[in-house]
């Protein structure tokens, strides 16, 4: 932490202070339940689900010092105005929660070589370039990125493969069927473009709203040559589903 924002804590941390211009902005998460069904030959399917497993990680590099200041700010100067803690004592709390997300997150990278308990991992399927890697997650360009070409701004989670509904009938055909959580919206910018880069598989992409919501998201491969300007809603309402 510079010693100009520590000097800033320290007048922000007492109870008369009103310069709270620095406070960070907190920003929520809704997480939205997902189903991917993609189809197609047998073969096809089966190269395209070795290709998607991973680890289900994005292997950010991250800013600590940065971490543990917006860890610290909230709890030295909250928005009631009240501290609940001591400024030694947000400090050291703010210290042991950045040594935590950082053993996490090497126990996380220590995976990506080996791991592939995670069925749908964009990362794998359409990698964060490398540049963008080193920014951190939480830069505008690496948001940007990843709302441009995944259409989501997070990893999935509590990805899983569900039970498949295939018909029997339809011989040297499979299906995978995918159930996962994403952040704010579905990740429609990635179906389009697995859609371009698999075009022998079919994609169905199904958000749940809410109970007895919108089944959408269906479509052929010629489909995925929608215009990148077309709103999000469009991909992810409306298309009736196709067998």
């Amino acid at each position: 932490m510079g010693p100009g924002r520590e000097a800033a804590l320290t007048e922000v941390g007492t109870p008369d202070s009103q310069d709270l211009s620095w406070r960070p902005e907190r920003t929520h998460t809704d997480w939205l339940r997902n189903t991917l069904v993609v189809s197609g030959p047998t073969e096809e399917v089966a190269r395209f689900t070795a290709a998607a497993a991973g680890a289900g990680v994005i292997p950010w590099v991250l800013d600590l010092a940065a971490l543990e200041e917006e860890f610290l700010l909230p709890m030295a100067a909250p928005q009631d105005g009240t501290a609940a803690i001591g400024l030694a004592g947000a400090k050291l709390l703010a210290r042991r929660l950045r040594e935590a997300v950082a053993l996490n997150h090497q126990r996380a990278l220590s995976r990506l070589d080996t791991d592939r308990s995670c069925p749908l991992d964009l990362h794998r399927l359409l990698p964060v370039p490398t540049a963008l890697l080193k920014l951190g997650p939480e830069e505008a360009a690496s948001r940007d990125w990843l709302l441009a070409h995944w259409g989501t701004t997070r990893a999935l989670r509590h990805v899983e493969v569900l039970p498949g509904r295939l018909d029997g009938r339809r011989k040297k055909m499979a299906e995978l069927r995918v159930g996962f959580w994403s952040a704010d919206w579905s990740p429609w910018q990635a179906v389009l473009r697995l859609r371009r880069n698999w075009p022998a598989l079919s994609f169905v992409l199904t958000p749940n709203y809410a109970p007895g919501g919108t089944e959408g998201q269906g479509g052929s491969a010629n489909e995925a040559s929608t215009s990148k300007e077309r709103a999000p809603a469009s991909v992810s309402r409306g298309r009736a589903r196709r067998g």
